[in-house]
């Protein structure tokens, strides 16, 4: 059906209220003090979570072991609480749909929607939809640090690494805003980069040790926008069959 990743976050990118992202591992390099990880994350959650609605046109790349497999663009809106839509339009027209308690894939090629509880889900989404709850960072990432092995995209932005909770246990103790070497976490890595003159969220990269790696690109973020219900609502087309259950193999990565 689809790739092992992208169907599937945020984390970007399911439970509804679920924090940020999922995932640990290493840890990059310090902005400069202007762009310091307390100050980088007080800006983003600050600046997200003073709107009840969001919008953002989103590019997901899915590779493994280095090569590109799959390149899907569309665009996501999240409204609180808990709600997200991600509408897919390129190369083919899906959605992921979060209503608040279930979370829904449909594929209208395929005739087939597939739901289950959006506590339950494992997709690399799901986490997103922390933009869509209290902004809250710190409900998913045991701590947040300036990254020092991914570099920003542009020079005007910073990476933050975020080391979920319960990795902490895994690897060894270190002292607060410590980088850790990469090779010492034997887990999935994410990472945020932010602008750091607006605070805007620009790219989430979730890393596997197998050598999977989701990246989602957001642009042009509109903050407020009105969104009827109707978005965040899944009516099945008349003639499609409904699943219930996990999602597609290949829409979900690893369960947490």
């Amino acid at each position: 059906m689809r790739s092992t990743l992208l169907r599937g976050l945020c984390a970007l990118l399911l439970f509804v209220l679920s924090p940020l992202l999922s995932a640990s591992q290493s840890a990059p390099s310090s902005p400069p003090p202007k762009a310091s990880a307390p100050l980088l994350l007080h800006q983003f959650e600050d600046k997200y979570r003073k709107a009840a609605s969001l919008e953002a046109t989103f590019l997901e790349r899915y590779s493994e072991n280095g090569r590109v497999v799959r390149v899907e663009a569309g665009t996501a809106y999240f409204r609180r609480p808990g709600k997200m839509r991600w509408d897919y339009q390129a190369p083919e027209r899906n959605v992921f749909l979060v209503d608040g308690k279930t979370a829904w894939f449909y594929v209208p090629a395929d005739h087939t929607a597939t739901r289950v509880s959006a506590k339950e889900s494992a997709d690399w989404r799901t986490p997103l939809a922390l933009l869509a709850g209290d902004m809250k960072v710190s409900r998913v990432c045991e701590q947040v640090l300036n990254a020092i092995d991914e570099k920003p995209e542009n020079p005007e932005h910073a990476v933050l690494y975020c080391q979920l909770r319960g990795a902490a246990s895994k690897s060894p103790k270190r002292a607060s805003g410590e980088s850790t070497s990469p090779k010492l976490l034997d887990s999935e890595a994410v990472y945020f980069e932010i602008d750091t003159n607006s605070g805007d969220l620009v790219r989430v990269l979730i890393r596997d040790p197998g050598g999977i790696e989701i990246e989602f690109h957001f642009t042009n973020w509109r903050m407020d926008p009105v969104l009827p219900d109707s978005l965040f609502r899944f009516d099945a087309p008349k003639g499609v069959a409904i699943v219930n259950g996990e999602l597609p193999l290949g829409n979900s990565v690893v369960k947490h």
